[in-house]
C-alpha cells in the first residue's frame, strides 16, 4: 500500500514536470532565456542560482541542458542562512554564492536593468525604490519591484491557453495572477516600453496605487531570497541606503566585466585586440563578423593589448549610449562621419568618460568598414544598441518579436 501511494505521488510529480515543460511556447523571449538558465524549482517556482544568473548574462546557451532540481525548506533555509550581508558585498559576490543562492525571475529582470544602466542612473534607481523619501529603501518598497515588473509582463503576454498561461504565472512569479492591470488606466494605450521606463513611471506612484497592498499580501506568501536577504537580513527589517545600493550596483556590473574579461585573457594583464572585438560583436545581430575581425587584423598588425582598466571604461561608455547617440546624430544631421578626435571628446562630453587613445584607435579598426578612418552612425551605434541587449540573443523571429514589445 505505501509502495502504491509512493508510485501514484511520484507519477503525478512527472505529469506536473511535463506540464512545466510545456510552458515554452507560451513564453516571451525573456520568460524563455530565464527557464532556459535556471536550475531550481521550490514549491512549483523557478530561481537561477547566481551562477547560473551569471551564465545567461554570458554565454549564449547553457553550458549543459538544465534539470531543476527541486529545493525543501531546509535547504532554501540553510541557503538564506548562509547569505552574506550588504555591507559584505563584493565584486566576486556571485562567484562566492556560485551555486549557493535563489533569484527569481523579476530580480533577473532587474539585474538586467542594474548590468546596463550609467553610474548616473543608480540614484535615479534608488529615488524610484525609495517611495517616501526617508533616503532608506526597506523590503515593502523594494517587492512593489515585483508588482510592477509582473504587471508589465501581463501587458506583453503571448496570447494562448489561458491555463498554461496561469501556470507559467505561477512558475515565474509563485503565485496565480488576474489578468486585470492596476498599471492601466481607462483610455491608456499600450505604448510598449522597457522594463526601466516601467520602472521609472510607476514606483513614483506606488505608495498610492494598489501596487504596494499587493506588495505586503506578497511579503507574507512569497519565500525571501537571496537578494533579499542580502539587501535587508534575514529577518527583512534592514534598511538599504543608497551608498550600499550603489556598490551593489557597481560591484554587479564590474563583476560581469571580470568573468568575460578573464575568460579571454588566460591570466594575463591584457586581453588581445581580436578578443575584445570578439566580445563587442558576441549579443550583435552581425552575421559576417570574420570580416569586421579580418578588417582589424590587417590594419593593427602588432598587438598591444587591452588592459580591464581601458575594457570596463568602454563599457562604461556603452551604458551611456544613449547620451552619446545624441552627440552622433549631430554629426550625422550634418552629413558627416566622425574621426577618432572627434570621437574621444564626444565620449567624455556625453559620458564623462575617458577612453585611450589605443582604445580608441582599436575601436576605429573594428567598425571603420570603408576604412575612411571615420565612423558613421550607422557603423558604430546600430550594433552598439544591439550589445547593449546582452543575455537576448535569440533567433530572428524572438528578435523581432522583443523590438515589436520594445526591449531594454
Amino acid at each position: 500500500m505505501i509502495v502504491s501511494t509512493i508510485s501514484v505521488h511520484e507519477d503525478l510529480l512527472l505529469k506536473f514536470r511535463s506540464d512545466l515543460e510545456d510552458l515554452h511556447p507560451y513564453a516571451t523571449p525573456r520568460e524563455q532565456r530565464f527557464r532556459r538558465f535556471a536550475s531550481l524549482e521550490f514549491e512549483g517556482q523557478l530561481y537561477m542560482t547566481p551562477y547560473d544568473f551569471i551564465q545567461a548574462v554570458t554565454n549564449d546557451e547553457p553550458k549543459c541542458a538544465k534539470k531543476w532540481r527541486s529545493l525543501s525548506k531546509q535547504e532554501l533555509n540553510q541557503i538564506l542562512m548562509e547569505t552574506p550581508p550588504v555591507w559584505k558585498g563584493s565584486s566576486k559576490l556571485f562567484r562566492n554564492l556560485n551555486e549557493k543562492g535563489v533569484i527569481s525571475y523579476t530580480e533577473y529582470l532587474f539585474l538586467l536593468c542594474i548590468l546596463t544602466k550609467p553610474h548616473a542612473g543608480f540614484r535615479i534607481a534608488f529615488n524610484m525604490f525609495d517611495t517616501d523619501g526617508n533616503e532608506m529603501v526597506d523590503k515593502k518598497e523594494f517587492l512593489v519591484l515585483q508588482e510592477i515588473f509582473r504587471k508589465k509582463n501581463e501587458k506583453r503576454e503571448r496570447k494562448g491557453d489561458e491555463e498554461k498561461r496561469a501556470m507559467l504565472r505561477l512558475q515565474l512569479y509563485g503565485y496565480h495572477t488576474s489578468t486585470n492591470s492596476v498599471l492601466k488606466t481607462e483610455g491608456e494605450d499600450l505604448v510598449p516600453r522597457s522594463y526601466w521606463d516601467t520602472l521609472r513611471r510607476s514606483t513614483s506612484q506606488a505608495l498610492f496605487s494598489d501596487l504596494a497592498e499587493r506588495a505586503d499580501d506578497t511579503t507574507s506568501s512569497l519565500s525571501d531570497t537571496t537578494l533579499l536577504v542580502h539587501f535587508f537580513g534575514k529577518k527583512g527589517k534592514a534598511e538599504l541606503n543608497f551608498e550600499d545600493f550603489y556598490r551593489f550596483m557597481d560591484n554587479l556590473q564590474t563583476e560581469v566585466l571580470e568573468i568575460e574579461f578573464l575568460s579571454y585573457s588566460n591570466g594575463m594583464n591584457t586581453i588581445s585586440e581580436e578578443d575584445f572585438a570578439h566580445i563587442l560583436l558576441r549579443y550583435t545581430n552581425v552575421e559576417n563578423t570574420s570580416s569586421y575581425l579580418e578588417n582589424m587584423r590587417c590594419r593593427i598588425p602588432e598587438e598591444k593589448g587591452i588592459t580591464f582598466d581601458e575594457f570596463r571604461s568602454f563599457f562604461q561608455f556603452l551604458n551611456n549610449l544613449e547620451d552619446f547617440t545624441i552627440a552622433m546624430q549631430m554629426y550625422n544631421f550634418a552629413s558627416r562621419s566622425i574621426g577618432q578626435d572627434e570621437f574621444k571628446r564626444a565620449v567624455y562630453v556625453a559620458t564623462g568618460v575617458k577612453l585611450s587613445p589605443h582604445l580608441v584607435n582599436t575601436v576605429f579598426k573594428i567598425f571603420d568598414v570603408d576604412r575612411d578612418d571615420q565612423l558613421s552612425y550607422k557603423e558604430f551605434i546600430g550594433i552598439m544598441k544591439d550589445r547593449l541587449n546582452r543575455g537576448f540573443r535569440v533567433s530572428y523571429t524572438e528578435q523581432h518579436y522583443i523590438l515589436l514589445q520594445s526591449c531594454f
